[in-house]
C-alpha cells in the first residue's frame, strides 16, 4: 500500500526542490511535479515527491488522523486497549 501524507512547505530551494516540515521533521523534496507551491502550503508526500498541493485544513486533520492511528497502534501493542 502505498501512502502520501501531507508536509507543510518551510523553504523553496533551487532545481525545483523544497524543505518541507512532517510534524516536526524536516526533508528536502522535488517539487518537479506540482506547479506554484509557495512557503506556508501544504503538500501531499510520497517518497520524496510532492504530488498536489492540499488544502491546509484537509492536511491538518489528515496528520491528526494520522497521528491518533499511531497513537491507538501503541496502545494496543502496549496491551493498554484491551
Amino acid at each position: 500500500m502505498c501512502l502520501a501524507i501531507p508536509a507543510e512547505v518551510v523553504e523553496l530551494l533551487p532545481a525545483s526542490m523544497a524543505r518541507v516540515n512532517i510534524e516536526g521533521v524536516e526533508k528536502v523534496v522535488s517539487l518537479a511535479l506540482v506547479e506554484n507551491v509557495a512557503v506556508g502550503d501544504y503538500v501531499l508526500l510520497h517518497v520524496g515527491f510532492a504530488l498536489s498541493r492540499i488544502d491546509p485544513e484537509e492536511a491538518l486533520q489528515t496528520l491528526a488522523i494520522l497521528k491518533e492511528m499511531g497513537e491507538l497502534v501503541e496502545l494496543e501493542e502496549s496491551g493498554a486497549g484491551r
